[in-house]
């Protein structure tokens, strides 16, 4: 098996430089808390409610213990080897240097598409409270503002998300003490529903279920930020170990518990579960004043803290592969401890997705979207793989390391992945999903392939 100290190559410009060392424990403690608490919970999860019905709350549950299971998997071994590169870096460890190559690339474009699709979220609701403003240039603002957060130190970064995430716990704790009190009957204006809106459960039967476990495995993307960010804290090993314990459980209560607020308040067939989202449409059905308008800014919130993390996990993802001699080397230049370029390169990418959005919506933009559809599960298999194959490793070299453990190890990593190819085969039945499926199997192939060929050449010359 490959060993990093053989795969690893740093471009001779970085050699004694090193990122920053700049974030808190209580910094990683909200980017491990809000990193998953984003748009696709608050916004599109009501695709899920639309297709599965009260049903969603199981969706919620089979994919909220499978991400459970990858975040543990993801910790054990970052504790044991703190990398920017993360998933990536531990992937070139156990498999080899190709598959290091495949999954930090795949990951680093879906990273920066996201960019743009978040900034795009973020315009269009700006611009509803400012109307006549064109939705690019609120795009380009919020690049700025992020692209000179990160572009100053970690540090910023880290305080940005502190208070992002901070809102975003606050909102959805909120929002399960009202429900909670509307469901028992004790708000006041409010009575008991009962399970009136809970039947039927399966209203579109196994399908409708299948299309709501495919909407929420998605919503949980973004777990990987804290284990990224975690190199680059005050005590790596402590601080992942401590981020990943304390946030499984509250990641369970506020995904499966506000969706078992909102079935049970609100008709799974409401229109305005789509339109305007599950969490303004029970609010609204509380008679809550202001309820949309508030929901709107959290909204708003969840998008701008997506922004401004993927804008720092993909400048780290790239600093890593290049530092590991997977890249070009110019992405890995630091300065002040911050691989500005890296952070440029990400931003602009970015907004080039926004202007594509604009000017090829139909062909190259959707082939965009098509192709990053699947990367999280793509990264979730290498996730999987490398701990199978490093946890003997550890096990036998430094022990000392497993500061965090898998549970049931071997058992539940093989669990995990029999869940994730149940996923992919799920994918390939729904022709909406379909299409992702194939579109982002084509481009791991493709940078598999070019790593392994790198790889190779890089054998032979050495």
């Amino acid at each position: 098996m490959p060993d990093s100290s053989t795969t690893t190559q740093t471009p001779p410009q970085q050699r004694g430089a090193s990122l920053s060392h700049g974030l808190k424990q209580r910094h990683l403690s909200m980017i491990a808390l809000g990193g998953v608490i984003g748009a696709g919970l608050f916004v599109g999860s009501g695709a899920g409610i639309a297709a599965a019905g009260p049903s969603i709350v199981i969706a919620y549950t089979v994919s909220g213990l499978l991400v459970m299971l990858v975040m543990r998997m993801l910790g054990e071994m970052s504790a044991a080897h703190p990398s920017s590169g993360s998933f990536s870096a531990h992937a070139e460890r156990a498999i080899g240097p190709w598959a290091g190559f495949a999954a930090g690339w795949s990951f680093w474009i879906l990273l920066c598409t996201a960019v743009g699709l978040e900034g795009i979220g973020a315009a269009h609701i700006v611009s509803g409270w400012v109307p006549g403003t064109p939705e690019w240039a609120w795009v380009a603002l919020f690049m700025l503002v992020f692209c000179g957060t990160n572009l100053a130190a970690v540090k910023n970064f880290g305080e940005f998300e502190f208070w992002f995430a901070a809102l975003k716990v606050g909102a959805i704790s909120l929002f399960l003490i009202l429900g909670v009190l509307a469901i028992a009957g004790v708000l006041p204006g409010t009575d008991a529903p009962g399970t009136s809106n809970l039947s039927p459960f399966l209203p579109h039967g196994g399908n409708g279920l299948i299309i709501g476990l495919l909407a929420s495995v998605f919503a949980y993307g973004g777990l990987e930020t804290v284990t990224i960010a975690a190199a680059e804290s005050q005590d790596p090993v402590r601080g992942v170990a401590s981020a990943v314990r304390t946030a499984m459980w509250r990641i369970a209560l506020f995904y499966i518990g506000s969706m078992a607020v909102v079935v049970t308040l609100v008709p799974w067939n409401s229109a305005e579960v789509v339109s305007k989202g599950p969490y303004v449409a029970t609010l609204d059905h509380l008679g809550i004043p202001g309820a949309g308008q508030l929901m709107n800014v959290v909204v708003l919130v969840a998008l701008l803290s997506a922004m401004n993390a993927n804008i720092y996990g993909s400048s780290r993802i790239a600093f890593s592969l290049v530092e590991r001699g997977q890249g070009p080397g110019f992405l890995a230049r630091l300065s002040g401890g911050v691989p500005r370029v890296a952070v440029l390169t990400s931003c602009v990418l970015g907004f080039v997705c926004v202007l594509l959005s604009y000017w090829r919506p139909n062909d190259v933009f959707k082939w965009l979207l098509n192709m990053i559809g699947a990367v999280i599960l793509v990264v979730w298999i290498f996730i999987a793989v490398s701990q199978l194959l490093l946890r003997r490793r550890v096990e036998r070299e430094t022990p000392e390391k497993l500061v965090v453990r898998m549970w049931a190890f071997p058992v539940l990593t093989w669990v995990a992945l029999a869940g994730m190819v149940t996923i992919f085969v799920l994918m390939a039945r729904e022709a909406d999903t379909r299409v992702q499926l194939y579109s982002t199997g084509a481009m791991t192939l493709a940078l598999a392939a070019t790593g392994y060929a790198r790889q190779r050449t890089r054998a032979k010359k050495a």
